[in-house]
C-alpha cells in the first residue's frame, strides 16, 4: 500500500526558512520522478517542484526558483523541501507524490504558514 507521509511545516515569519520531508513506501520510490505540490483552500494543487528518479535534474515553478530546493535520498526513499526567503504567498498545505500520475491515495499533507 502506497504512504506518502509529509513533515516539516509550521508557522515562520517573511524572510525565513523550513525544510520539508516526505517518506514514502509501498513503490519503488527510486523509479520514479517525485514532486512537490501545494494547495491553498478553494485553490486547485499545483506543481511547485520535481525531481527526477536520480536526482540529477529538478524543475520548479517560476515563482519558487532561486528559493526552492528540492532532493531527495532514495536509500531512505525520502524527498526534501528546502523552502527559503518564505514569502506569505507561500502559505499552503504541501504534499508529495509522483511527478506524472500521482497516487490517488495522497498524504496527509504538512501545513506551512508565512505570516509576521
Amino acid at each position: 500500500q502506497v504512504q506518502l507521509v509529509e513533515s516539516g511545516g509550521g508557522l515562520v515569519q517573511p524572510g525565513g526558512s523550513l525544510r520539508l520531508s516526505c517518506a514514502a513506501s509501498g513503490f519503488t520510490f527510486s523509479s520514479h520522478i517525485m514532486g512537490w505540490y501545494r494547495q491553498v483552500p478553494g485553490n486547485e494543487r499545483e506543481l511547485v517542484a520535481s525531481i527526477s528518479n536520480g536526482g540529477g535534474l529538478t524543475m520548479y515553478v517560476d515563482s519558487v526558483k532561486g528559493r526552492f530546493t528540492i532532493s531527495r535520498d532514495n536509500a531512505k526513499n525520502t524527498v526534501y523541501l528546502q523552502m527559503n526567503t518564505l514569502k506569505p504567498e507561500d502559505t499552503a498545505v504541501y504534499y508529495c507524490n509522483r511527478r506524472y500520475s500521482p497516487y490517488p491515495n495522497w498524504g496527509q499533507g504538512t501545513q506551512v504558514t508565512v505570516s509576521s
